[in-house]
């Protein structure tokens, strides 16, 4: 008996040694074989949202050892934004940006659109001195010299080497320490945070404006395909909702019934399924415009302006080793999914993408926002409407200085108060009856007196329970829109000194405002049309139920500190300025158009009690009176802008806000805002 409890204990004993052993060998094994540095993963895109909601089915070793490894050498030399750019030199007067001119015999089309971009934009320095970057364009045919070396070129220091088109010099010509704005540029090559991937256009990209993005209806309709497919011969193969798969030779199934669509023709799919290599990246800008939402089948280049483009957003990127599987997942996606990425893929077409021009700027304002750093952009400005490029670091970084983003702010609110502005150009006695009806204002916070009369002005003024202050400005009408600093409130109503209002349109006209703060809110409209017969835009001053426009000469717009001011000064070609100077009566189209292209929404129009005023537009400085319907010769004023711009932007509405009983027949006293049915 006690012979089997010792061989009990010793079996007992052996066993727990053994298991022992078997524990310690794994880490025995693993001090005897030298570690390997653990691969890490690359920190792009995309960033999942929900990665902490995300199940994971397999080991977090096994997921690094199939991440891709870094390279072994950094990329294009050791450049990086701290080392290779002076930033010191763009401290004072902002991102300036000399352009070399292109090389004689070497100037393209698109060498053209990238430098007509530039000049006439707030980044142009003609002087070498003043510039904080120097812009090279490189070569686009295989015959250019790639070996010339600009007089200013210190080693690449400062300089940005762009191209809308792939690069034929890109690995002979020596960078140095120059960054690379390269369309569609491989990973391997990519230097994050330091070069720029742009967009690959096609040649026949236009200059500024663009079309707008070709999709009509956010939501998939009964009988459009689900899937297109990129072909390598060009064009799009389309395949059904039902298609068990729209890969050839990927499955065994029926690929279904299919449709090929030749030549540039843009596809008309819910989903556009993108190879990952190199040549299909034009495929992808395609799809954007198209308003279908690309699946990139792991993708070997970056996407354009990655580093501030949130992509997962408007675009997917899926396993090309599963093509079932990113086939379900396509067929059971939400509709408010879809819906929500097709959205996202007109914004970003519209904001950044649609024109040369947007490209360009878009490159400048991702290299500004390093410059400023912890002033840049945030976030939310680059991915929603109306995107970085209208909403100005130099104006505000806060979400909530912006009209657009008002309803999206917790607590934010437009202020209870207005300022109003006054020019007074051309008549000679100031505006004394005007002054009384805005003072009168329970709103009113100031009065600002705009003087660009070449009379003197009064030596005193009217009393006014509100502060009254006399701006002396030069003898141009875009002096009216300067972001003046003695403009205190969020809104201001804008006046002309021949305007006539009461003090309740005033009141209303401002009430209406506060629930619209991003539009302009005005009483005197105008709508535009396409003529026929003279082949170009036209605009009726004519009393009718459709209108586009809002007269400046007397309109609240604007919201937190003279935004669309800023925009004015800072934002709009030269050529727009200098046209609302030459041609005072441009000066509403103009501005019309900007607040038009920011918010894609048309104005609002309140009721004016002076039925017998016409629509006036603004007079200059020179004219006794303002002119009424304008001569044939300026008819060219709305095309001249509709040009500078690229496109129409105006939106018609035939929406008009009136006060509870206005014009009903009932007694005065129980009307609020009494004033606007007096004669």
């Amino acid at each position: 008996m006690q012979l089997c409890r010792r061989k009990s204990l010793w079996l007992a004993l052996l066993a727990s040694w053994l298991l022992v052993l078997l524990r310690a060998l794994p880490l025995l094994l693993h001090l005897a074989v030298p570690a390997q540095p653990r691969p890490e993963v690359p920190p792009g895109w995309p960033r999942w949202l929900d990665a902490e909601l995300l199940q994971s089915f397999s080991q977090p070793r096994e997921l690094l050892e199939d991440a891709p490894r870094p390279p072994l050498a950094p990329p294009r030399g050791s450049c990086d934004w701290g080392t290779c750019f002076d930033s010191s030199k763009c401290r004072g007067g902002g991102l300036k940006v000399f352009a070399y001119p292109a090389a004689t015999g070497q100037s393209s089309e698109t060498h053209r659109k990238i430098l007509a971009s530039i000049e006439g934009s707030r980044y142009l320095t003609l002087s070498p001195a003043e510039a904080c970057l120097f812009l090279l364009l490189s070569p686009e045919t295989p015959a250019g010299d790639c070996s010339l070396v600009p007089p200013q070129w210190n080693g690449g220091r400062n300089h940005l080497v762009i191209s809308l088109q792939s690069a034929p010099c890109s690995q002979t010509f020596q960078l140095g320490q120059a960054m690379v704005a390269e369309a569609s540029p491989a990973m391997d090559t990519f230097r994050p945070g330091f070069d720029v991937a742009l967009p690959l256009l096609p040649a026949a990209h236009p200059l500024r404006g663009g079309a707008p993005g070709q999709l009509r209806q956010h939501s998939p309709q009964p009988g459009v395909a689900l899937i297109a497919l990129a072909e390598e011969r060009g064009g799009w193969r389309v395949a059904g909702a039902h298609s068990a798969c729209p890969w050839d030779g990927r499955c065994e199934h029926n690929p279904g019934t299919e449709q090929t669509q030749p030549g540039v023709t843009l596809p008309n799919a819910t989903f556009c399924l993108i190879p990952g290599r190199h040549p299909d990246a034009s495929r992808f800008f395609q799809a954007l415009k198209a308003g279908c939402i690309p699946v990139l089948l792991s993708p070997r280049w970056v996407l354009p302006f990655s580093e501030v483009i949130d992509w997962t957003k408007a675009a997917i990127v899926a396993d090309e080793r599963l093509p079932l599987q990113v086939l379900a997942a396509l067929q059971e996606m939400p509709p408010a999914r879809v819906l929500a990425l097709r959205q996202q893929t007109q914004f970003l077409w519209d904001a950044y993408f649609s024109s040369v021009e947007k490209v360009i700027s878009t490159t400048l304002e991702v290299i500004q926002d390093r410059v400023f750093g912890a002033a840049a952009h945030p976030w939310l400005l680059w991915n929603s409407p109306p995107g970085a490029l209208l909403a100005l670091p130099t104006f505000s970084t806060s979400t909530s200085d912006f009209p657009f983003y008002h309803r999206g702010q917790r607590g934010s609110h437009p202020g209870g108060r207005f300022s109003a502005l006054i020019w007074v150009g051309a008549l000679s006695q100031p505006p004394l009856k005007l002054i009384q009806a805005v003072a009168g204002s329970q709103h009113c916070a100031q009065i600002l007196v705009l003087w660009s009369s070449e009379r003197p002005p009064p030596p005193r003024w009217p009393q006014t329970a509100v502060p009254l202050t006399v701006i002396a400005a030069q003898r141009k009408v875009s002096d009216r829109f300067f972001p003046h600093s003695a403009i205190s409130t969020d809104a201001v109503l804008s006046l002309d000194a021949h305007s006539s209002l009461s003090t309740s349109e005033v009141d209303f006209a401002f009430v209406v405002w506060q629930s619209f703060p991003e539009r302009m809110v005005g009483f005197l409209t105008w709508s535009h049309f396409w003529d026929e017969a003279r082949g170009g835009w036209g605009y009726t001053a004519e009393k009718t139920n459709e209108y586009s426009m809002v007269l400046t000469s007397a309109a609240f717009y604007h919201r937190y500190r003279r935004y669309y001011h800023t925009l004015f000064t800072h934002t709009l070609p030269k050529a727009l300025r200098t046209l609302a100077d030459e041609v005072p009566f441009c000066v509403d189209f103009v501005m019309n158009f900007l607040v038009a292209a920011v918010t894609k929404l048309p104005p609002i129009k309140v009721p004016y009690g002076r039925q017998q005023q016409e629509a006036r537009p603004l007079a200059a400085p020179g004219d006794p009176e303002p002119r009424l319907e304008p001569q044939p010769a300026t008819h060219d004023c709305i095309n001249r802008v509709a040009a500078g711009f690229g496109y129409m932007p105006l939106v018609s509405s035939r929406f008009r806000l009136d006060p509870v009983l206005f014009k009903d027949p009932v007694s005065m006293l129980r009307k609020k805002y009494r004033g606007l049915e007096k004669p």
